[in-house]
């Protein structure tokens, strides 16, 4: 079975990839409910974690934090969900999730029961500050 990440990294679209090093890559997920939601995903094809030599982990990490330092400068959400899954894509990567009270399924997972339409006023609103999201996570990323 092919995985989708892999295929994804062999030609990222630049409105997708956020950065990119040796390792691994920051892209946004095509979530139209949740603007802002973005994935680290390690380049290789490694299922696990614990695959990963320690300061390979180190290097996910400090990536995944980054990002939900930008997502909360920029964003300012209620909450932010971080999650590894795998189970479909048995590929190395990390989901990191701006939540907002007024999103559809808040305060349940971004995967639970609906608890409200999306309101379009909001996710507009959120939309608008992915320039300004896409250039903290750059800038976070490039600095430390």
């Amino acid at each position: 079975m092919a995985c989708d990440l892999c295929h994804l990294l062999s030609a990222p679209p630049a409105d997708v990839l956020v950065w990119q090093d040796a390792q691994l890559s920051v892209v946004l997920a095509d979530e139209p409910n949740y603007p802002g939601f973005a994935r680290v995903v390690w380049n290789a094809h490694v299922k696990e974690m614990t695959d990963l030599e320690p300061a390979e982990r180190d290097h996910v990490m400090w990536a995944v934090w980054q990002v939900e330092a930008a997502q909360r400068a920029v964003m300012a959400p209620d909450k932010i969900n971080v999650a590894s899954f795998g189970n479909m894509t048995p590929h190395v990567h990390w989901h990191v999730i701006p939540r907002f009270a007024t999103d559809v399924h808040f305060p349940q997972p971004t995967w639970g029961p609906a608890q409200r339409e999306p309101n379009p006023q909001d996710l507009a609103a959120r939309r608008a500050l992915l320039p300004q999201l896409r250039a903290a996570i750059v800038a976070n990323l490039n600095d430390n």
